[in-house]
């Protein structure tokens, strides 16, 4: 059984919001401060944010103010609040306990760009 899944991710333009959550197996992780990472193409994997098991949270300066974690442990649940996002929050999102690593899940993508207008096609027959 995979002991974490993410989900919620996106594609979503700047200012924008998402919503990822974490689902963990496990009761025995409701002990553990959690985490969320992420890891953008071509580079390593960055912590983002964590949060104790009574909920005290601690973020890396480059989302503070815009991510808020949370957690359920009644759910097996943590979850990442993503407001005002931006290009450079593009990455690959996951989920693990920092102080006893699990095997990594597939994590969720999250991709934040500008669309442009698009462009009208219309069909004849």
């Amino acid at each position: 059984q995979v002991p974490l899944v993410e989900s919620g991710g996106g594609l979503v333009q700047p200012g924008e919001s998402l919503t990822l959550s974490c689902a963990y197996s496990g009761d025995i992780f409701r002990f553990y401060t959690m985490a969320w990472y992420r890891q953008a193409p071509g580079e390593q994997r960055e912590y983002v944010a964590t949060i104790t098991r009574s909920g005290l949270p601690n973020y890396k300066d480059f989302v503070k103010g815009r991510f808020t974690i949370s957690r359920d442990n009644s759910k097996n649940s943590v979850y990442l609040q993503m407001n005002s996002l931006k290009p450079e929050d593009t990455a690959v999102y996951y989920c693990n306990v920092p102080n006893n690593i699990q095997p990594w899940g597939q994590g969720t993508q999250v991709t934040v760009e500008t669309w442009g207008q698009g462009t009208q096609v219309t069909g004849s027959s």
